[in-house]
């Protein structure tokens, strides 16, 4: 029998392999042709338009669930018109950057300003006020008399930090322009919540908003078509057997018509089969990714959490299906064993609702007759994920 570490590098070394461009599978690659979507792709160009007849559009909002198209779209019509403006006088300047992978309002405009072309020096990574590192990308902006577009993506999450922080970078953003004599600043705000809007101040509304798309959710056939397309070009012919595409699309279409989790699917059902040395990915591959796409999701989103909303979970789980009171005495006493301040019972019950939003935990509310009623919570997953993800963390190790 041959030794299963030789049989697999023996494969790559001879490249038998299905996949024969991995690129294609990933989110961040953008296809020449964005197939059903040609209505959107003229929405978003006819609202950039004037930066071609230099001047400034309008502030826009571009909304849509996961895996819609949304950054794609802008992502294409933005490079089309860098293509056709970097031989102009009329320098433009594209910015991207998604405040889900920024923890703070600082990091976001740091990020914002390293696009511009600020280094260390003229933009230290902390230090400053937020108000003078806002002032220095509109200093930027103004000396080089630039005409910048800021895409930030998933702006929803933006909405969050403003809220958390009380600094208001948004109305900031969007009022911009009144503060430059020379250059300008466009916002692009992409968003996964369609009501993400009611949770902003009216006066960032009305700037923010100034045009709006909204991209509609794809049907199974028309992700069916997506995967094909993406297929015939990243892997080998008769790679994937029919059964495993119709499972990728009715999975990805059911959950609100996602084409990123459907192309997803492929790439780790491919992946799974290259590493099986399987010369097809089958529906087994497809069910096999599916299970592990979400697994890894869930402990990604759990690594992220900070640590006292880590701490409130394991409370939870040591005290499962328990009220809300139960859940703070919990919490208090593993505080006291990471030698860490306890957060108050008002702020740990505010928590509790933002976890209840991610999905990781369930409560009901529960009537005591003259007592009063109490909200129950328990988890959603299993105790193994949370022990699994938390367990890098040395304060927590003692405790887990």
């Amino acid at each position: 029998m041959s030794d299963p570490i030789d049989r697999m590098l023996d494969a790559a070394e001879s490249g038998k392999s299905i996949i024969k461009n991995r690129e294609i599978l990933h989110f961040t690659y953008i296809p020449n042709t964005i197939l059903h979507r040609d209505s959107e792709q003229e929405q978003v160009t006819q609202s950039l338009l004037p930066i071609l007849k230099q001047s400034r559009p309008s502030n826009l909002l571009v909304y849509g669930k996961p895996g819609t198209g949304k950054t794609l779209v802008v992502k294409k019509v933005l490079s089309k018109i860098q293509e056709r403006v970097e031989k102009s006088n009329f320098p433009i300047k594209l910015v991207y950057s998604n405040s889900k992978n920024e923890t703070t309002l600082y990091g976001l405009l740091v990020s914002l300003g390293r696009q511009l072309g600020l280094n260390e020096k003229e933009l230290p990574t902390t230090g400053l006020a937020i108000s003078e590192v806002f002032k220095r990308l509109l200093n930027r902006i103004r000396e080089e008399k630039l005409n910048a577009v800021f895409v930030i993506d998933e702006i929803d999450y933006l909405a969050q930090l403003v809220v958390k922080t009380g600094k208001d970078i948004l109305y900031q953003l969007t009022r911009a322009n009144e503060q430059l004599e020379v250059g300008s600043l466009t916002m692009v705000g992409i968003s996964n919540d369609l009501t993400f809007k009611e949770k902003l101040d009216p006066r960032v509304i009305s700037s923010l908003g100034e045009e709006e798309i909204v991209f509609t959710n794809y049907n199974v056939e028309q992700i069916k078509k997506i995967l094909e397309e993406r297929i015939n070009e990243s892997f080998i012919e008769n790679a994937i057997e029919d059964p495993a595409l119709n499972l990728c699309a009715a999975l990805a279409g059911g959950e609100h018509g996602d084409a990123r989790r459907a192309i997803d699917l492929l790439r780790v059902a491919g992946e799974l089969a290259e590493r099986q040395q399987s010369v097809k990915v089958t529906i087994e591959h497809v069910r096999e990714a599916s299970l592990k796409i979400e697994e890894n999701k869930e402990e990604a989103s759990l690594k992220s959490y900070p640590l006292h909303e880590k701490l409130v979970l394991l409370a939870i789980m040591k005290a499962n299906g328990s009220s809300t009171g139960e859940i703070y005495s919990s919490y208090k006493n593993l505080c006291k064993v990471v030698g860490k301040d306890g957060l108050t019972q008002r702020r740990v019950t505010q928590m509790l609702s933002e976890i209840e939003l991610s999905g990781i935990i369930s409560g009901r509310l529960i009537h005591q007759g003259i007592h009063g009623r109490t909200k129950k919570y328990k988890l959603t997953i299993s105790s193994e994920m949370i022990k699994k993800s938390f367990k890098d963390e040395l304060t927590l190790q003692d405790i887990i």
